[in-house]
Formats: C-alpha cells, structure tokens, sequence
C-alpha cells in the first residue's frame, strides 16, 4: 500500500489540488447566486433574456 501511494503521489496530488479548486469555484457560484449577482458576465444590452434577469427587473410592477 506504501508502495503504490509513493508510485501515485504526483497524481495524487494533482486530484487534490484539482478538486479544491473545483469546491471552490461551486462556493463562489452558490454564494454569487445568494447574494444575487448575475451569473454572466456580459451587459445585458444585447442579452436576449435581460427582461427575465431576476437582478435587472423592475420592482414598482409589484413582483
């Protein structure tokens, strides 16, 4: 078992490395979405969903 982990350490390693950076990336979306932020990074000039952009609609229509 020594063995293999010492042959595997490299890739090992690298997975780690990998997967934390993954975990952090899906954080920053949950807590982007939390707090509202749009998830493009665009303007939503040209955007052909802006009027179903839950950050971009008009509150006074009593939504």
């Amino acid at each position: 078992m020594i063995q293999w982990f010492s042959e595997n350490l490299a890739t090992i390693v690298v997975a780690v490395i990998v997967f934390a950076v993954l975990a952090l990336v899906v954080v920053k979306m949950i807590r982007d979405k939390k707090r509202g932020k749009s998830g493009c990074s665009c303007g939503c000039g040209g955007c052909p969903h802006a009027s179903a952009c839950p950050t971009h609609q008009d509150t006074s229509q009593g939504r």
